[in-house]
């Protein structure tokens, strides 16, 4: 899809793979006060290219509102489901004076298929369309922060393959309300657990390439500068780093993909 909206000369659409963010954008909506929200620069391009003003943005795992906050301030529809029903509470109170966009957050596994059909059909028919026109996922990386207690959450799942299987059907489910011929988004980063890297967010690409029809239409590295986690203990990571055998974690992965079926 050619970019619909901005100049090319003027844009700052970003089309390169490698993506430095100095810090995080914290206006509006935005506060860093959630484990594992991503930075809202990453959906903010996402969206700015892949879809127009109206169109509806349908997202897996709402976290802290990342996603609908951009849609908010982009003239997106949005649908989206967590687990954590106080995080959708918090969500909903944030956007109670938002009168531009048309938005829902369901609470839902988003790995029960029966249940994600039927909130979805019913959140789509009320924006006018039975598609979706992009879907953005960034799953929890397995047990690194757990999220709920709920044993239907993916973040208490430490087994490598287990969340590999449940993150595909939770993609089966939602790729299944997305339009063919649009685009799709993992997030999704690497952890270090028993002495060794586990290229999780690779494990996730190849996943998604083997299960579907899609294109792989680009993979970006993003770094961002100003984590919260980071900030003020470069040093003394610097020096465990030095004294072990690791290197210090500074990326996500953004893969995006075109669905073909």
């Amino acid at each position: 899809m050619p970019m619909l909206e901005e100049d090319w000369r003027t844009t700052d659409l970003n089309v390169d793979s490698l993506w430095l963010i100095d810090k995080r954008d914290s206006s509006g909506k935005h506060e860093n006060n959630y484990h594992g929200n991503f930075v809202p620069q990453i959906p903010n391009q996402l969206i700015r290219r892949y879809t127009k003003k109206g169109e509806t943005v349908l997202e897996l795992f709402t976290g802290s509102g990342t996603t609908l906050f951009e849609c908010e301030i982009l003239g997106r529809n949005y649908i989206g489901f967590d687990i954590n029903s106080q995080m959708i509470k918090y969500i909903n109170n944030k956007m109670a004076d938002t009168e531009n966009i048309m938005f829902s957050i369901d609470e839902c596994d988003v790995t029960d298929g029966e249940k994600l059909r039927a909130l979805a059909n019913k959140r789509l028919s009320q924006t006018g369309r039975n598609e979706a026109d992009f879907l953005i996922a960034h799953p929890p990386y397995m047990d690194i922060v757990k999220f709920t207690d709920r044993e239907e959450d993916l973040s208490n799942i430490s087994d490598v393959n287990t969340f590999i299987e449940r993150f595909t059907q939770a993609m089966s489910n939602g790729l299944e309300h997305l339009a063919k011929g649009r685009y799709f988004a993992v997030v999704a980063g690497d952890i270090y657990k028993k002495s060794e890297v586990i290229p999780l967010g690779f494990y996730l690409m190849y996943a998604v390439k083997k299960a579907f029809k899609v294109r792989l239409k680009g993979i970006i590295v993003k770094n961002i500068e100003g984590n919260r986690g980071k900030l003020g203990a470069q040093g003394i990571w610097k020096y465990r780093a030095l004294k072990s055998d690791y290197y210090l974690f500074k990326h996500e992965y953004i893969f995006v993909f075109k669905k073909e079926f």
